[in-house]
């Protein structure tokens, strides 16, 4: 049964920026980014540590209930000048909270200031010349969630959701980035290799269980999109072996020097 409690989610999003805007001292955010599997040291390559904010201490947050994940909410000031607010508590929708709640902290950076969100996973990779450790940018997405943040009457675009200038400076930085389009699933159970190849049939090439429904949120603020998804393992049907939470977990930390370092180098050049 899905638990919604969120009344106001823009009141309650403006309410927890003016308590991160207390703890950290920085009046304004301009990135924001949401770390996922694998990608965690990109914040500390990023620039100096402001402070440290404990999500569950910031109002509609909660500590991660996803290994992987930090639990905290930092700001980082940016060699430009700029601060970053890097978002280690994500919801997802498979733990029943709610819509508002899986897109809170999206509505919270754009609250803090943010004009850019960068949104990263670990995912399952249905090209199989993607090797477990391969960063691929987001061109688009498949939303099978059922779902939406958007309210009422609320008809928003989303054409180029995920930013084509973004991705050109990304590419920019490392030519080599692949892209694809990231197909949301509910979860927590992975794919089936049916729901795979159905994923690959109508156009997607990576799928997971976030992401969508935070970018529609972005979009909604006002903010640009950058997805990068880390391809932590072969989807179901395409990879020979069986599918495991501490097979992404492994290859995240495997992966997560480089990715961060990527990562960071992207974000420094927006």
């Amino acid at each position: 049964m899905t638990t919604e409690t969120f009344e106001n989610p823009l009141a309650l999003a403006s309410e927890a920026a003016a308590v991160i805007a207390s703890r950290t001292g920085v009046d304004r955010h301009d990135i924001a980014l949401t770390l996922g599997s694998g990608w965690g040291k990109a914040a500390e390559l990023l620039g100096s540590v402001v402070a440290d904010v404990p999500a569950s201490e910031v109002p509609g947050f909660e500590s991660s209930g996803v290994p992987g994940h930090s639990g905290t909410l930092r700001s980082i000031a940016l060699p430009g000048g700029q601060h970053a607010l890097v978002i280690g508590a994500r919801t997802h929708l498979y733990e029943n909270k709610g819509v508002r709640a899986v897109v809170h902290s999206v509505r919270t950076a754009a609250a803090t200031g943010a004009k850019v969100m960068v949104l990263t996973n670990g995912a399952g990779g249905i090209k199989d010349s993607w090797v477990p450790g391969t960063p691929v940018l987001i061109s688009d997405h498949i939303n099978l969630t059922a779902q939406s943040p958007l309210e009422g009457a609320t008809f928003i675009d989303l054409t180029d959701l995920y930013s084509a200038r973004l991705r050109a400076i990304a590419r920019d930085v490392d030519s080599s980035l692949d892209d694809g389009v990231y197909v949301q699933f509910r979860g927590p159970h992975y794919e089936t290799p049916a729901e795979v190849h159905m994923a690959k049939t109508i156009g997607g090439h990576i799928v997971g269980m976030s992401t969508a429904l935070e970018a529609i949120a972005a979009r909604e603020a006002g903010m640009e999109v950058l997805g990068l998804s880390l391809i932590t393992n072969l989807a179901a049907g395409i990879s020979p072996h069986p599918l495991s939470h501490q097979e992404v977990m492994d290859a995240g930390q495997a992966a997560e020097p480089v990715i961060s370092a990527l990562l960071a180098k992207i974000v420094h050049a927006l």
